[in-house]
């Protein structure tokens, strides 16, 4: 089964210069209990975001460049050959999310409370996709967070 993950600004931003515009440890939490044990897919920019791999999931980077770390390289047709099996998670970037949306069946979405000003990445729009809400949750911001945040579960 293939499953998405991404925290976005209240106007879809993940993503400004290479990095995630918000520190929020309630989040990040959230994105570990989430895809522990399981096989986690990012494009080449999320993993030199990341410095190392995940611990205790199966790191897979898809690039259209060569690269130089130890870790697994995979084509789109061999991450969907995998899903068929297992249960495979999508954690970014853009281009990355756009590829496996229309195939994925759910989607775990952090929508962070604020507004990030010259955000250059974005999240897909779920609703256009025929994903519905499932579950939602809104948190207040913790000791270590910046900003208050909603979780939410949607499926198709």
């Amino acid at each position: 089964m293939l499953s998405m993950i991404f925290a976005c600004d209240e106007k879809g931003a993940i993503g400004k210069d290479g990095d995630l515009p918000w520190r929020q440890s309630s989040d990040l939490q959230h994105f570990k209990r989430t895809t522990l044990n399981k096989t986690v897919v990012m494009g080449r920019k999320t993993w030199e975001s990341l410095g190392k791999p995940l611990p205790k999931r199966r790191n897979i980077v898809m690039t259209r460049q060569g690269i130089e770390d130890d870790v697994e390289v995979m084509s789109y047709e061999e991450v969907m050959a995998l899903a068929d099996e297992n249960e495979v998670m999508i954690i970014g970037g853009g281009e990355i999310y756009a590829l496996f949306l229309p195939h994925a069946k759910e989607v775990h979405r952090t929508i962070i409370h604020t507004v990030v000003e010259d955000a250059d990445t974005f999240a897909p729009e779920l609703e256009a996709e025929g994903y519905y809400l499932l579950t939602e949750r809104r948190v207040a911001a913790g000791e270590r967070d910046q900003f208050p945040m909603t979780f939410q579960h949607w499926i198709v």
